[in-house]
């Protein structure tokens, strides 16, 4: 569905994106991390047709995305900043997207009018941060896109606005096939709607993987001996992570769950607990293993 393959993006000297590629299948949630500046918000420009890349290639349903209208005529792109026409109320905006996009859908921006719970005549410069970016999904979600690109999207909702977002957006992936890119730094909200995970870092893509099998890789080791730690088992381990805390021994560990018991109980540990990450817990920590400075978070 979305596919770029080899991508670099230069501004003047600095180069935001270096030769990465990606594959986000129809029907699903791809969820997009990093550290600050690592070129997310220059992917999903390069992926909205707003930016061209320097090289490689960027396609959605095997066509080229940039100065494609018929392509961005399907794909909804809501930036980090938003940007509305000065004095244009709810049904300005609305009017003027029904003249320029084909998939406008009438009758289910009316519908959403009673889920947000804001007057289409108010004028959208009038209102809150977090009322515009509801507004920025109502309207959205009334083209019907196919694909939608998304930045930073829950930034200035509430918990419960927040949770009816991520409804609406499960709804159309499961009813409509609609495809989901999203970045964000909230990583608590990523893991609740995305099927897959990419970490981008300085520009690279780090990894991409399913989040089940990614949670499913990680994890996080409590372990205690009636004597000394048997030095053999950080060799073993290969521990992302290590901190000794008293007698208990926390490591962070990659591999599959039964192989990672059976290896320590072969040390005859007194005390053993294995516990999944968080997908916050996993960036931190893949993040830190690619010298990315982080700091202790095993305090909770």
């Amino acid at each position: 569905m979305i596919k770029a393959e080899k991508v670099s993006k230069k501004f003047q000297d600095a180069e935001a994106l270096k030769s990465v590629s990606l594959s986000v299948q129809r029907s699903s949630i791809y969820g997009l991390v990093g550290s600050n500046g690592a070129g997310k918000t220059t992917l999903l420009k390069l992926l909205a047709g707003i930016y061209r890349q320097n090289s490689g290639e960027i396609t959605i349903d095997a066509q080229p995305v940039f100065e494609n209208d018929a392509v961005k005529a399907r794909t909804v792109f809501i930036p980090d900043l938003l940007y509305f026409f000065p004095n244009f109320s709810i049904r300005d905006t609305a009017d003027y997207y029904a003249q320029i996009y084909p998939q406008w859908n009438q009758a289910r921006f009316e519908k959403l009018e009673g889920v947000f719970n804001i007057e289409a005549k108010r004028r959208i410069k009038t209102l809150s941060k977090g009322m515009q970016r509801q507004v920025s999904f109502w309207l959205s979600l009334a083209l019907t896109p196919e694909v939608m690109l998304l930045d930073e999207p829950i930034d200035g909702l509430d918990p419960v606005m927040r949770q009816k977002v991520k409804n609406l957006i499960i709804q159309d992936v499961a009813e409509r096939e609609m495809t989901v890119m999203i970045s964000s730094h909230n990583l608590r909200d990523l893991e609740d709607i995305c099927d897959y995970i990419g970490i981008l870092h300085q520009g690279e893509m780090l990894m991409q993987k399913d989040l089940d099998d990614l949670k499913a890789d990680v994890h996080k080791i409590q372990v205690a001996f009636s004597g000394e730690t048997p030095p053999a088992l950080l060799q073993d381990m290969q521990p992302l992570y290590q901190e000794k805390r008293g007698s208990v021994l926390i490591l962070i560990v990659r591999g599959a769950h039964a192989d990672i018991i059976k290896r320590v109980r072969s040390y005859q540990p007194a005390v053993l607990d294995i516990l999944p990450l968080t997908l916050e817990e996993i960036f931190i920590y893949e993040m830190g293993d690619n010298g990315y400075e982080i700091k202790n978070i095993l305090d909770q």
